[in-house]
């Protein structure tokens, strides 16, 4: 009976020693070093893309090196660019031109259209007269045709803003820096473009199979189309006494974009326009009418015919300080009081001149 408990004894020591043998083989399988080449292999060394070679090797303590991976460090192999030619504000890019006629009437005859010649007014006949300041609010019901972001037939964008970047572009019209509003600057093509399409933006899209990477560079707007929807406009007020009567002529147009500046929205005047070299570009480019898609007017016709609601920022009138209103009338109330009293003013001026 001695005998067989021994040498079960002896049976369990054996098994439990061969376990912690094959245990310890397989610890050593498990961890030799990473940089040990197996028998018949290539002995080469590869490095990782952006791994520097002079790293010391930690193997020896017992450390499997683990290639440090950058995300932004892309191997350029892997690469392929992608240049994307449509801006996404929609300022520059390339319009759509229809192959087909895309209505049931011939419109043809746009592009021949003429505005008409204003009448000579004379020095000698200027009896009184005065500069006014508006801005249009493109946000109020009557001049939300300044923002309908439709296409035309040429396939060009029909806000307002677009149509004077077309202008400047296609029509020879020129710019003038919103340093002052008396044209002394002029601007290039280049610098209005540049000025609404900002700068070059990268995204980098990884392919998760492959691993290839497609870097899709396009500009990005510096703010979009929606935003400018604010116009200031200069005009002058012109009693003719040959005629007897009231002249209103528009001197210039400004598109006002807002950008935010520290965190803050504030507006800024992109460019100025003399509106007579204007005019002939407007007169080709009809008005969106909500009600009637066939009695269309030219946005030409839409400031000669004065179809556009907006307020007085200033006057030239009892305004030694060149100020608008906003620095004189702190108060936005007042202010849009004060721009009615003076339109007032000016109605009871040209019927003061006539006798009932």
């Amino acid at each position: 009976m001695k005998k067989i408990v021994v040498s079960g004894v002896s049976m369990l020591l054996l098994f439990t020693a061969s376990i912690d043998v094959s245990a310890q083989s397989g610890y050593r399988r498990n961890n030799q070093p990473a940089n040990k080449p197996a028998a018949g292999k290539d002995t080469t060394a590869k490095q990782p893309a952006g791994s520097n070679p002079a790293t010391p090797n930690n193997n020896a303590k017992g450390i499997v090196n683990q290639p440090a991976v950058t995300p932004t460090t892309v191997s350029p192999a892997n690469v392929s660019l992608k240049y994307d030619t449509a801006n996404p504000g929609g300022f520059d890019s390339k319009p759509e031109v229809p192959l087909r006629n895309n209505s049931a009437v011939d419109h043809n005859q746009v592009k021949d259209r003429k505005p008409l010649e204003y009448e000579h007014l004379r020095m000698d006949d200027e009896v009184w007269s005065e500069y006014l300041w508006r801005e249009i609010d493109a946000r109020e019901k009557l001049n939300q045709s300044f923002m309908y972001p439709g296409k035309d037939d040429n396939g060009d964008d029909r806000r307002f803003f677009s149509i004077l970047l077309n202008s400047i572009k296609n029509d020879s019209v020129t710019a003038f820096k919103a340093d002052n509003d008396r044209f002394t600057t002029p601007m290039t093509v280049d610098q209005v473009l540049n000025m609404a399409a900002g700068a070059y933006d990268t995204v980098d899209v990884p392919d998760p199979v492959t691993g290839a990477v497609e870097r899709t560079i396009t500009k990005k707007p510096k703010f979009s189309p929606d935003s400018v929807y604010t116009f200031r406009i200069k005009e002058q007020l012109i009693f003719d006494k040959e005629a007897s009567r009231l002249f209103t002529r528009i001197i210039g147009i400004a598109p006002i974009a807002k950008q935010v500046i520290g965190g803050k929205s504030q507006p800024r005047i992109l460019f100025w326009i003399y509106y007579p070299d204007l005019r002939k570009s407007l007169s080709k480019v009809d008005v969106y009418n909500p009600k009637n898609s066939a009695s269309r007017m030219t946005w030409e016709e839409l400031f000669e015919y004065r179809v556009f609601s907006s307020y007085i920022i200033k006057t030239s009138a009892n305004n030694p300080g060149d100020k608008y209103l906003n620095a004189i009338i702190k108060d936005p109330l007042f202010r849009l009081l004060e721009g009615e009293n003076i339109k007032t003013r000016i109605f009871n001026y040209e019927q003061d001149l006539w006798q009932y």
